[in-house]
């Protein structure tokens, strides 16, 4: 087996209630209690988090946000865009999140663990440079990498975003660095309306924001299809040093918040694929750091499959890998003619397809 770290603090409870807005903490209450189960208890090196800094913050955000945001701590209650709210709380669990995720990072790149989950909150990938949005306040997985390439001296790391929502904050902060490939699965149209196919990155980025805006309904077998078929050929030829995931679960098919159909199992699958790439890439190095997901059982059950499988106590096999990919259901909501529509934005610029 794997040794898998988790970043777990009751501390990231503090941030906001359950009668502000879905992102609330019993979305954490119900996976740390599932972290305590049988089952569960003992099997992972837990991660203490840390408070990042201001001047790692700003590695990714204006000074003046950095400001607005501090500037709510110990307020009752304010509103930094229509969607995200905070607490007198929200400032410092926004910290602790992101130091949260550096340390999983630092664990990883120095072999104390193969790979890990960042068990945090608030989530982060739609905070863009001077402002939050969509629950977010800073953006942690951006941060997270600056990090990675700051303090470690990587050059190629690839961020794969499987939440609900395209990841709007992370995309643009990179879309001029050929440093990260960002690589995103998202519902479309859906919030926040970005995550066009054509949206392929700019200057010494160009082709390193790949989109894949999936229609409502797609499932195990869709998302499948797309990591194997997109994703995997383009990542061997990246070769990343490091693979980061935003993981969001409101993909998961009883979501409020959404109309995707992956199951628990199903996140098993993506998971596996992605270790595959980092064992191929990068000695196995791979992070995960919670983003969405409402749907409170569900979204526990599915972290409950992904740390399995990063323990390697389930270990998904590529025969079942290619039996889902070609389930029926992929005759009643095909996803080869957008497979087809990004590699005919992105080949001329990696040819990595056969």
């Amino acid at each position: 087996m794997r040794t898998t770290g988790i970043v777990k603090d009751r501390r990231y409870l503090d941030h906001g209630s359950e009668y502000m807005q879905p992102e609330s903490p019993a979305r954490l209450e119900s996976i740390y209690a599932m972290l305590e189960q049988p089952d569960m208890d003992g099997h992972f090196i837990e991660i203490e988090p840390r408070y990042a800094d201001r001047g790692e913050i700003a590695l990714v955000h204006d000074p003046d946000h950095i400001d607005l945001v501090a500037s709510t701590a110990g307020k009752a209650h304010a509103y930094l865009d229509a969607d995200t709210e905070t607490s007198p709380e929200s400032y410092e669990t926004a910290r602790l999140a992101i130091g949260g995720l550096f340390n999983a990072i630092d664990q990883i790149m120095t072999g104390q663990a193969d790979n890990a989950f960042a068990l945090i909150r608030p989530p982060g990938h739609h905070a863009r440079r001077r402002d939050s949005a969509g629950f977010c306040l800073f953006n942690n997985i951006a941060l997270g990498a600056m990090h990675a390439m700051n303090r470690h001296h990587l050059n190629r790391i690839l961020i794969v975003d499987w939440d609900l929502h395209h990841g709007d904050g992370t995309a643009k902060t990179f879309y001029n660095d050929n440093r990260v490939l960002y690589f995103s699965t998202h519902q479309y149209p859906a919030y926040p309306g970005t995550g066009a196919v054509e949206e392929i990155g700019r200057g010494a980025g160009i082709g390193y924001t790949i989109n894949v805006p999936l229609r409502p309904g797609a499932g195990n077998a869709q998302y499948v299809k797309v990591y194997r078929g997109l994703l995997e050929p383009v990542a061997m030829a990246f070769k990343p040093e490091l693979v980061l995931v935003s993981a969001g679960f409101d993909i998961y098919y009883q979501d409020p918040l959404g109309g995707m159909k992956v199951t628990s199992r199903g996140f098993a699958y993506l998971t596996r694929i992605l270790m595959n790439i980092a064992d191929a890439c990068c000695q196995g190095r791979l992070v995960l750091t919670l983003e969405g997901g409402y749907h409170i059982d569900g979204q526990t059950a599915s972290v409950k499959a992904v740390l399995k499988e990063l323990h390697d106590e389930t270990q998904v096999t590529q025969e079942e890998l290619f039996r889902i990919e070609n389930e029926a259901e992929e005759r009643f909501n095909p996803v080869e003619p957008l497979i087809n529509r990004v590699i005919h934005q992105i080949e001329p610029l990696w040819r990595a397809f056969k």
